[in-house]
């Protein structure tokens, strides 16, 4: 049985991250030896924002909430990478991959995180996941009705994938922050 044949049975003829039944395709999971264990069935509009950053929509990955619960370790691997990207930690704080899952998925991001430039505060110094920030600037934020005040520490940081932007938490609201705006501590 070839490859495809068993990610069809094994899918249901149905892309394994959205659920989509059109333009499927196999996409192998890096790195990886061809074989259906280490890649997944997608659609189209999966595999182009998974091969092309620049075109990711954060409205379609919703879908990930389910997907991060598949029992096939490639399905997992691509799930927490994309969540990664996406850099939505509170998903990635709920996921749980086995130690060879972990590293296969983490083998993924470092060849990926070696073409994309750094995220850098307003100093100069590079950020991390999961580093503390400090607001320098009062900033008004759109759409929530209050200003993030200047002085304010913003723990447990995500990284996007916009090196001038990372995601975290002011006055208990989810927000995008950009960097030159902030001080790392």
């Amino acid at each position: 049985m070839s490859v495809e044949q068993e990610l069809l049975t094994r899918s249901g003829s149905q892309c394994e991250l959205c659920g989509s039944k059109e333009d499927l395709s196999v996409y192998e999971v890096a790195p990886s030896d061809g074989s259906a264990a280490q890649s997944i069935l997608v659609c189209g509009t999966c595999k182009e924002q998974i091969e092309d950053a620049s075109k990711m929509d954060e409205s379609h990955w919703h879908c990930l909430n389910d997907s991060m619960w598949s029992e096939h370790s490639a399905v997992k691997v691509v799930t927490y990478r994309l969540l990664k990207q996406l850099g939505s930690q509170d998903l990635l704080d709920m996921m749980y991959l086995e130690e060879d899952e972990m590293a296969w998925a983490e083998a993924g991001i470092a060849s990926e995180d070696e073409n994309q430039a750094p995220t850098l505060d307003s100093n100069g110094a590079k950020l991390e996941a999961g580093d503390t920030v400090t607001i320098i600037k009062d900033l008004e934020v759109k759409g929530a009705g209050f200003t993030a005040k200047r002085g304010t520490a913003v723990r447990n940081i995500a990284l996007t994938n916009n090196p001038e932007q990372i995601e975290g938490r002011v006055n208990g609201t989810r927000i995008v922050l950009l960097t030159k705006f902030l001080k790392k501590q």
